[in-house]
């Protein structure tokens, strides 16, 4: 079954909280529910208690799609990254996710607002070594409790680029399962068609969000840290950009899951309700590809 979601970005930014301060939780809610949406994923203003955050969600007719972890695995091992994980995986499961959001984090400069993208760290042989058996046994311990590793390659860390996400597949087992991001990847240079058809067995979680291809030149013609990229516009909801998101349907064909639209923009400026609505319709439209 195809759900549409949104992540609450569009109202309010994680990394960036002066973004939509002011916003509360309830017209955040109310909105993604008035633009048609049957889900959410975490926000730093949601409760992290599955009894306080249940009901907020059930009075605004959305379900929890799932949320954002961020990893240590090349600073811990993973006994210590499932105790660190456990309350939030705790949270989803409560609340009947199927898929936990999950990057690894560490040495990242994604958000960090003086560092240019251009010094976003690289793994060595090394790091592959230590980092990929650790993601793999995560994801083996996770499904074991009912949730896929959905792991989400994101622009200033470790795994960003096309061949970081073929290499990490071609690394790991079949628990573990890859998290498309079609803005991030076209901003890595990729191209989400290609990436959909290739691990399309193994995607579980799909964040669409489009990019605006002239902003992106511009970032990285001056090498902007990943958010003063995000404040220029480099990315918008899905039919406001670049992306085919057709063809990237098309190459989907047969996934189950949560459609999550996704942009990091500033609400001042790209007004939530009419981007949220902009956003649902147009991949409303087009996920009928998805039917097997």
């Amino acid at each position: 079954m195809i759900r549409l979601a949104i992540n609450p970005l569009t109202w309010t930014n994680d990394d960036m909280p002066e973004l939509g301060a002011a916003t509360p939780l309830g017209t955040c809610l109310s909105e993604a529910n008035q633009a048609g949406f049957a889900g959410v994923e975490l926000g730093n203003k949601f409760p992290r208690d599955a009894a306080t955050l249940a009901p907020i969600l059930a009075r605004h007719g959305l379900a929890l799609a799932s949320g954002w972890y961020g990893s240590r695995l090349l600073e811990r091992d993973v006994e210590a990254e499932m105790a660190a994980a456990e309350p939030h995986l705790a949270l989803l499961q409560a609340l009947g996710c199927t898929a936990c959001v999950f990057a690894e984090v560490s040495r990242a400069v994604h958000g960090e607002r003086t560092t240019p993208l251009s010094r976003r760290p690289v793994l060595t042989d090394a790091d592959w070594a230590v980092l990929a058996p650790r993601l793999d046994e995560m994801a083996r311990r996770m499904a074991a409790r009912g949730l896929r590793l959905a792991y989400h390659h994101h622009m200033g860390t470790v795994i960003e680029t096309q061949a970081e996400i073929d290499r990490l597949m071609a690394s790991t087992g079949p628990a573990f399962h890859l998290l498309l991001d079609t803005g991030h990847l076209t901003f890595a240079g990729g191209d989400p068609v290609l990436a959909a058809r290739t691990h399309a067995g193994r995607i579980a979680h799909v964040h669409c969000k489009d990019v605006r291809a002239p902003v992106m030149a511009d970032a990285k013609a001056r090498d902007l840290p990943f958010l003063a990229a995000v404040l220029d516009g480099v990315f918008t909801v899905p039919g406001d950009g670049s992306v085919d998101f057709a063809a990237v349907f098309a190459a989907l064909r047969g996934y189950e899951g949560w459609l999550v639209v996704e942009a990091e923009q500033d609400p001042a400026r790209a007004h939530p309700l009419t981007y949220a609505r902009m956003g649902h319709d147009h991949v409303a439209r087009l996920a009928g590809a998805l039917a097997p």
